[in-house]
């Protein structure tokens, strides 16, 4: 990122499994400061003890919700990366209300305090759920993303650039799939499969980190930016995990939940003709663009980016191998 070192960052939702991630990376890049906003006073401790108290990481307890937490943690940054959410589907559907409260009103919240302190650089997390959305979570982030593009041009704007990112399921991440099924086996149960032809988009917490400094390096103002992930089908995952467990598969198809999707979208039909291809990477240019780069030509669906179980093997291998060297559960206060 440009004059990254002279830069101050704000990281909020910054304790959680993206958070730990771009906290390393920023550091490693020596980052002049950076700073975690977020409500866990455990894994802050954890966090602290890990970087055994670097003085170029900074913590901040409060809650998106609160505007004063906010304004206390954006003061003087350069760049901020928002990541903190209500992000469980399940979660989301039970207390919609809650959800409201952190992914629109905290998002909202967080987009003043940056316009208001006139920060340089602001990259909103978003998701695929946000696509066509059924289920509460996308559908809260989706409005996220309207909230962060229309800031662009709100008059309290004299000089920050907001754009998102969107992507699909993070491998190994808390809640996912992967851990999941890998509980399942280790207490010998049968693998839960809410729908055999079930896909999803996969891509690992690094690929994700990747996504997001090109974002914050290359945004204009009001772009979308979506890695090109591909996706796999749950009964392969399903089949990859038993294998390396030594055991056959056996599971039990218990139906789709709640809000649940037989496949997601990162690039909706609307977006089509203002979607540029930037390499790893595609551009959804703002409305407002007058620019039609026509990049792709139908929705970019996981239902047709799927891999095969070896390349789908060597993707979760990657994804053990990253978070291997990032595992905070030895805390300090986790032993109490």
């Amino acid at each position: 990122m440009e004059n990254l070192h002279e830069q101050r960052v704000l990281v909020t939702g910054g304790t959680g499994s993206f958070g730990n991630f771009i906290v390393r990376r920023l550091l490693e890049y020596g980052t002049k400061e950076v700073r975690v906003l977020s409500r866990d006073e455990k894994k802050q401790y954890d966090m602290r003890i890990f970087y055994n108290g670097r003085k170029d990481l900074t913590f901040a307890i409060g809650d998106v919700r609160r505007i004063e937490s906010v304004d206390e943690a954006m003061d003087g940054i350069d760049t901020v990366f928002n990541a903190a959410a209500l992000k469980q589907i399940g979660t989301c559907e039970s207390f919609p209300a809650e959800a409201i409260q952190t992914n629109i009103t905290g998002a909202e919240n967080v987009i003043n305090s940056a316009l208001r302190n006139q920060v340089k650089n602001f990259v909103m997390i978003s998701t695929d759920k946000a696509v066509k959305p059924v289920n509460v979570m996308g559908m809260t982030k989706a409005i996220q993303e309207r909230l962060t593009i229309r800031a662009n041009h709100s008059r309290l704007n004299k000089c920050t650039r907001l754009g998102v990112v969107r992507y699909g399921n993070v491998l190994r991440s808390r809640g996912s799939v992967v851990p999941f099924f890998r509980r399942q086996l280790a207490l010998g149960e049968r693998l839960s499969i809410t729908d055999e032809d079930m896909t999803r988009f996969l891509l690992t917490l690094n690929d994700a980190i990747d996504l997001v400094l090109f974002a914050a390096e290359t945004l204009a103002g009001g772009e979308i930016f979506v890695r090109k992930a591909p996706a796999a089908r749950i009964l392969d995952m399903a089949a990859v995990l038993s294998e390396e467990a030594g055991v056959p598969l056996k599971y039990d198809v218990i139906g789709r939940l709640q809000g649940e999707k037989l496949e997601e979208i990162l690039v909706s039909e609307e977006e089509l003709t203002r979607t540029e291809d930037v390499g790893d990477y595609y551009k959804i240019l703002p409305w407002w663009s007058k620019e039609r780069p026509h990049a792709l030509k139908q929705e970019f669906s996981s239902a047709d980016y799927v891999i095969t179980q070896d390349a789908l093997k060597e993707l979760i291998a990657k994804a053990d191998k990253e978070f291997a060297t990032m595992e905070l559960a030895t805390g300090e206060l986790s032993k109490i």
